[in-house]
């Protein structure tokens, strides 16, 4: 999903699923099946992983051609581009990352099974848009960097101009796409692993954070943006209590395992706290995070990434 930049200007890497690395739990788990069924099952399970993260993987490194548009928009007028009276035009854009890797095993997955013809449909047209805009977005970060608009009174700056918003607008437009197709694909996936955790060994350490972390994740995708700052509120009050029931899940675990569920538990208990808080402000002001609750918006995201990053620690300790 796209990252989500809680008003004041400020980008949040959000893991809207797609916006934060895919957990270490997330690859899979490496497991003897107990029969050819199971053994099935189990190789085709890691194939869908092994593809939505190649996909993951790229959707993440990309994100900063996003942070980079929305960078250039935040000093460029984008009807009449750059005049040279632009206040902050030293800002220029974020210079792109190099994602020949990424791209590579994406168009590698987009060859495998299993197939999945509307994503890696639209995979491809993503990869080409991409490929169209992020030359662009170097050529201009480099003539502002460098400010080689003085030399030229900005001519260059307006010929690039003209070819990055309608290189931008198609990209976003596939990536928003690509973005709802894999959220939906993504949480398919994350039921059918935790199911195959639960047979394998029972509501574990692991499927707790498991359990946790796809429930974290429900509520992340419906954290509202720049772009969308109003916020369902019966479906984020609904991703919450199912959040909650998975903490409730979680101490129920630890009334039998005293050890619990180390790293973890204690951030995503507070967690749930400041969902509720934000709930209660959100519901005060009709769901619009603009009146008065985007710094609690910017304290979930931040505090949910590294949920990400504990969650991953949690897992390896408990192997």
């Amino acid at each position: 999903m796209t990252t989500r930049s809680i008003l004041r200007g400020a980008t949040c890497a959000a893991a809207l699923v797609l916006a934060a690395p895919a957990p270490v739990w997330a690859q899979g788990a490496a497991t003897v099946p107990t029969n050819s069924a199971s053994k099935a099952q189990d190789e085709d399970l890691q194939a869908a992983i092994s593809k939505s993260n190649a996909y993951t993987a790229l959707m993440n490194r990309t994100l900063r051609a996003i942070q980079s548009w929305e960078r250039y928009g935040s000093w460029v007028d984008m009807k009449k581009g750059p005049t040279g009276r632009e206040r902050y035009i030293t800002y220029g854009l974020y210079s792109v990352y190099d994602v020949t890797s990424e791209t590579k095993k994406a168009e590698e997955a987009m060859a495998r099974e299993p197939k999945l013809p509307a994503i890696d449909e639209t995979m491809g047209r993503y990869i080409k848009a991409y490929q169209e805009l992020a030359p662009l977005i170097t050529k201009a970060e480099r003539y502002y960097d460098r400010k080689d608009y003085r030399d030229d009174n900005l001519a260059e700056g307006q010929r690039l101009h003209a070819l990055m918003v309608p290189a931008a607008k198609t990209f976003l437009e596939e990536r928003a796409k690509l973005d709802a197709l894999m959220r939906v694909y993504k949480k398919g996936l994350d039921q059918r692993e935790l199911a195959a955790t639960e047979q394998r060994e029972g509501r574990s350490a692991r499927w707790q954070v498991r359990n946790i972390m796809i429930n974290a994740r429900a509520v992340m995708d419906l954290m509202p943006s720049n772009e969308s700052p109003v916020v369902d509120l019966k479906a984020f009050n609904a991703a919450v209590a199912d959040y909650a029931a998975a903490i409730r899940e979680m101490d129920a675990f630890k009334d039998k395992e005293p050890k619990g569920i180390p790293f973890i538990e204690s951030q995503a208990s507070s967690w749930l706290g400041k969902l509720r808080d934000f709930s209660e402000k959100l519901a005060k002001s009709k769901g619009d995070v603009r009146r008065g609750a985007a710094n609690d918006a910017n304290w979930i995201v931040n505090n949910y990434n590294t949920m990400v990053s504990l969650s991953e620690t949690a897992v390896r300790m408990s192997r």
